[in-house]
């Protein structure tokens, strides 16, 4: 990611944070419209403490994205986590669908092509992070479970 790129992120993500509940709700109904079937990935899941975790995921990620390699440690726990789970590679793509759905709904004006092309660029970075942590993880409990 570029230096601007950064700096749109944070300074967005400033915008969002006055919303964070309104922007957590936002994300999942967009993520549940995308695809309703991941619906029942969260079948026992508490959704207020669901959207809270979000944003708190997304302030450390923000406020880290200028070291992001001092994330990849927490990005790669929090794939292997994900896999657990039930999360495949693919839901990674209606996520990042639903997220920029969410911050262009969220931001309206604000979210400009620079500003979203800023965001899909973190994002790709950490879901390809969390993609290979849990093939990863998955691959590592396929062969233990082979032994």
């Amino acid at each position: 990611m570029t230096p601007r790129q950064k700096d749109l992120v944070k300074s967005s993500f400033a915008a969002v944070e006055p919303i964070a509940d309104v922007a957590a709700s936002i994300f999942y109904d967009r993520l549940f419209a995308l695809d309703p079937e991941v619906r029942r990935l969260f079948a026992a899941t508490d959704m207020a403490a669901q959207r809270k975790n979000l944003m708190q995921t997304l302030t450390v990620v923000v406020r880290g994205i200028d070291r992001l390699e001092n994330l990849v440690p927490a990005v790669e726990a929090l794939g292997r986590r994900h896999t657990t789970y039930g999360v495949n590679p693919e839901h990674f793509e209606t996520v990042g669908v639903a997220l920029i759905d969410t911050l262009r709904i969220g931001l309206g004006e604000l979210f400009d092509t620079e500003t979203q092309e800023a965001w899909t660029a973190a994002y790709t970075i950490l879901a390809t992070v969390m993609i290979g942590a849990g093939k990863a993880a998955s691959e590592a409990a396929a062969a233990e479970a082979a032994a």
